[in-house]
């Protein structure tokens, strides 16, 4: 049996079966309680039905790309870990790439997917994973309640048409990142003559511009729950083809 087929047998699904259930169960209670609260309060039934029915339906259509995250995990890490990452904490646009990033600096140059995995190596990539993401849970317990005095500070300079230092950071935390990611995909098309990932990131970005151009100016607002998986999926197809012709 290969490493992938025991990553995807059915004692790692057993196992993260539970972890699943665990937060399905924690969603349950708290939605039970947030529901009794709001008619303790007096709230009207039908519109907090409504409410819930709109939310459902707003989870369920940007869940379409985490399902591709996994999709696109599975095949180098097998199904449950990408699963369960994907499903508790974890953020689509972190797991992908720290997952990379963890294989590349325990041996597999060519980063996730380039060769066989180890035992050694899937620990190490699992660990990362579950380690980096966590920081922002601890970051919540011992800084969110001053974040939240600052925000609200910030929100006061919105409503007088002010920007925040917030609103600048994150510009350019953002701009960073691209920057560094597209400046390691020119870096590979220098060193290797490989201008794939530049390629297919290009024409993502140019997906997710016409889903944006439609659901800002065009007030397609509908759009905009799909545009993380409508890019996503154009740049997979753009891939595949690359991949036959180049």
């Amino acid at each position: 049996m290969t490493l992938l087929e025991q990553l995807n047998s059915l004692p790692m699904f057993a196992i993260v079966g539970v972890v699943i259930l665990f937060i399905l169960g924690l969603s349950i209670v708290f939605m039970v309680k947030s529901y009794r609260a709001g008619v303790a309060l007096g709230m009207d039934r039908v519109k907090m039905r409504r409410a819930i029915t709109s939310s459902v339906t707003f989870t369920l259509l940007p869940s379409i790309s985490i399902l591709l995250g996994v999709i696109a995990l599975s095949g180098s890490l097998g199904i449950p870990l990408p699963w369960m990452r994907l499903s508790v904490v974890g953020a689509l646009h972190y797991e992908g790439n720290v997952a990379d990033i963890a294989a590349r600096a325990a041996g597999m140059s060519g980063g996730l997917g380039s060769q066989e995995l180890t035992p050694s190596v899937f620990v190490t990539i699992g660990l990362v994973m579950t380690a980096g993401i966590l920081s922002g849970c601890l970051l919540c317990i011992f800084c969110l309640k001053r974040y939240m005095k600052r925000l609200k500070k910030a929100t006061a300079k919105k409503e007088k048409g002010q920007k925040s230092f917030g609103d600048y950071m994150f510009t350019a935390m953002f701009v960073g990142l691209v920057s560094a990611y597209i400046g390691s995909y020119l870096g590979e098309g220098v060193r290797l003559n490989n201008f794939m990932p530049l390629i297919v990131a290009v024409i993502s970005a140019a997906a997710m511009a016409v889903f944006e151009y439609f659901a800002r100016v065009k007030k397609v607002i509908w759009l905009d729950n799909f545009s993380m998986a409508g890019s996503m999926l154009v740049g997979m197809a753009a891939a595949v083809l690359l991949g036959g012709v180049m």
